[in-house]
């Protein structure tokens, strides 16, 4: 979508929100009327040959999702940790669980590595006082947390016992309910009190969190991943994304520019974009795109998510690399290399610029190659008349430099010869690595790893069935998935025995 058309949704949006602070009581009608009404309005009022001067995040769609003082790395939070931890009250308020009504191990682990105080701590706002409420963060925390462990399939209304429907012969109300004490023991309710929570609470606490609360609590449990050692060894980190459609989503109004439409949905804030290619599912979906920085060890194979962004599904993926990269960095983790595939790029080296990380991709389609380089073996002659391809000499400001390789009067050209050729930088073969080099082909080739993440987080974790309606909801519901994949992984119940790969970056001079 061109830079005017995103402006234009942009303020659209925006005035939705801030004119109409109950828009999800609104009916359809009075939706429709409305969006319509605004679009067209800032249409009219719209200086197509002014310069956009809107935040590309706002442009994005992901102006809450911006790095803020409050969010810690991961060696913040260690000093955080140790910090209460050594503190006696902190001592003294520790909650002791039942121990004895945890039967499965995985639950257990999950149960005696979650610190209450410390969660509580974290997700506190100003003022806030453990007497203000009958229920702690803590207890929604943990209650997301086994939704998406243990039952990431039903919804929230038949967890928390609000649909008073049976499936068979089995009441639903007994998935925290007073006689299933294992889960209620996790979670913090009382087991003999008729105590629950219910779907419209746990939805005012996705609600109430902010980014920084959840990026916090992703470098919480990246703490114990990294303790356990899960981030030891040889990492490659990897960038992809995938689809969630949102359902109920009807088109309220939109508004054709050179071709392309603006649309406005129910969800003020999600659009319509291209779908991956899929035989059983339609081309486009309405909904959004989450980007996913994972981590992939290269000596296992074994791949883990670490922080998602969640953007309108309209948006190229090439955008949201940097954001990525930058919320990777500031929470701490040691991002040297980054496998993409041919949607993401660097072309202006602004990445590497400011990080110092190398990006790894296929080249580009739409990129051809320069003048006098050989389309099978990607051999670089110096100019028309050379015949003897060119040595690789590193890279430097004007790009890739290559020199003669021609011994003492072995080429007829020398004496008018330059003996060097600079290639700029691009985004098809002469990447900052050089396409078809060892270091490319074996990061594209363990790049395959990188779908495993989001295999578990949409079918294991249950975030492919999106019942939350709203762009700040499903942030947060990605959040938890994530949280709940690697505590999986540090459980180990459903691991498998993995064979060893070579050492990756060893290999690529890393």
């Amino acid at each position: 979508m061109h830079l005017h058309q995103k402006e234009i949704k942009a303020i659209a949006r925006k005035q939705l929100k801030s004119n109409y602070p109950d828009w999800k009581r609104l009916k359809k009608r009075e939706k429709r009327k409305i969006a319509k009404k605004v679009l067209d309005e800032v249409v009219a009022n719209y200086d197509f040959k002014k310069m956009v001067k809107t935040d590309k995040s706002e442009l994005l769609g992901i102006e809450l999702q911006k790095i803020t003082s409050g969010m810690m790395n991961i060696d913040e939070m260690a000093r955080f940790i140790e910090k209460h931890e050594n503190d006696v009250l902190f001592k003294f308020n520790t909650v002791k669980r039942h121990p004895s009504y945890f039967k499965d191990k995985e639950l257990s682990f999950i149960d005696e590595l979650l610190d209450d105080t410390i969660i509580n701590r974290l997700l506190a706002y100003d003022g806030y006082t453990p007497s203000m409420r009958d229920f702690f963060p803590s207890n929604f925390l943990r209650a997301e947390l086994l939704k998406s462990i243990k039952y990431p399939e039903i919804s929230y209304r038949k967890f928390c016992g609000d649909d008073k429907t049976y499936e068979g012969h089995k009441d639903v109300n007994s998935y925290i309910g007073l006689e299933n004490k294992q889960n209620r023991a996790f979670i913090g309710l009382p087991l003999n009190k008729k105590t629950m929570i219910s779907h419209v609470q746990m939805s005012q606490f996705r609600a109430s969190l902010s980014f920084e609360q959840l990026v916090n609590l992703i470098v919480y449990i990246l703490h114990h991943f990294q303790q356990r050692g899960f981030l030891d060894g040889q990492i490659v980190h990897c960038v992809d994304s995938t689809e969630l459609a949102v359902d109920c989503q009807e088109l309220l109004a939109k508004f054709p520019i050179k071709g392309k439409n603006i649309r406005i949905y129910c969800d003020i804030d999600c659009d319509c974009g291209v779908r991956r290619a899929k035989q059983d599912k339609s081309v486009y979906v309405v909904g959004y795109r989450m980007h996913t920085l994972a981590a992939i060890n290269a000596e296992t194979g074994q791949s883990f998510p670490l922080i998602s962004l969640l953007a309108p599904a309209n948006h190229h993926d090439s955008h949201f690399l940097g954001p990525l990269v930058s919320i990777g960095k500031a929470i701490g983790l040691d991002l040297q290399l980054i496998t993409a595939d041919e949607a993401y790029h660097d072309n202006d080296n602004a990445i590497y610029d400011k990080s110092g990380v190398y990006l790894a991709k296929p080249p580009s389609a739409n990129v051809s190659l320069p003048e006098n380089v050989d389309k099978e073996t990607l051999q670089v002659m110096c100019d028309d008349f050379c015949e003897i391809p060119m040595e690789y000499a590193g890279i430097e400001e004007k790009g890739h430099e290559f020199k003669c390789s021609a011994g003492f009067g072995e080429c007829p050209m020398a004496a008018i010869c330059p003996t060097f050729r600079h290639i700029p930088l691009d985004n098809g073969c002469f990447q900052r690595i050089l396409y078809g080099s060892e270091s490319v082909s074996k990061a594209l080739d363990i790049r395959k790893n990188g779908e495993r993440p989001f295999n578990l987080i949409k079918k294991r974790e249950g975030l492919d069935q999106v019942r939350v309606r709203s762009q700040h909801g499903l942030v947060a519901r990605a959040t938890f998935t994530t949280m709940a994949t690697l505590l999986i992984e540090m459980a180990g119940t459903r691991r498998k025995k993995e064979t060893k790969q070579m050492n990756f970056l060893e290999a690529v001079g890393f």
